[in-house]
């Protein structure tokens, strides 16, 4: 039995992939916000932290 035909079987199965759609974008928006909105000198300091 093939993998999809489990997942036919699962009830408002499609909302999974619109949900995980929504979380991926969020901390994607976000993760590009800190980015651009950060401290060019606190990110040269961390820059400078040598690899443990």
């Amino acid at each position: 039995m093939k993998f999809t035909n489990y997942l036919k079987q699962i009830q408002d199965v499609s909302i999974y992939p619109l949900i995980s759609l929504v979380l991926f974008m969020t901390v994607f928006v976000i993760a590009v916000a800190y980015v651009f909105s950060a401290d060019k000198k606190k990110m040269e300091d961390k820059a400078g932290i040598p690899l443990k």
